[in-house]
């Protein structure tokens, strides 16, 4: 079965202390529709946190945005850093496709050319 690996919890982000240490200890990296902030953690596999505001538009817009994110996360699971890697949408990010996502955060989180389709 192609595609077996999921986003689970044990991916995400969901306290808000976590959040807050992303905020004051991340290092931060901008692109056009993104900001990007790595914080190591002691989970030993990376984790996910997704922030996207109201200003980008109405939920289907957002919920768009957030599933974008995710599934870029779960492609690239195993090439990512073993941190904690908070995305935070920027205005226009809801008209990006997976593809275009997918290049804005390669560069950002260094990763090597996709594999395969993405």
């Amino acid at each position: 079965m192609k595609g077996t690996t999921r986003f689970r919890k044990s991916d995400r982000l969901v306290r808000r202390a976590d959040f807050e240490r992303s905020k004051t200890l991340g290092q931060r990296y901008h692109t056009s529709h993104f900001l990007v902030s790595l914080v190591p953690n002691q989970a030993g596999q990376p984790r996910l946190g997704l922030v996207v505001s109201k200003r980008l538009g109405k939920a289907v817009s957002r919920n768009r945005v957030k599933r974008l994110l995710r599934e870029f996360f779960r492609l690239n699971k195993a090439n990512l850093p073993l941190q904690d890697i908070v995305i935070i949408a920027k205005k226009g990010a809801s008209d990006l496709t997976l593809a275009e996502v997918s290049a804005e955060l390669r560069a950002v989180l260094r990763l090597g050319p996709p594999r395969g389709q993405c």
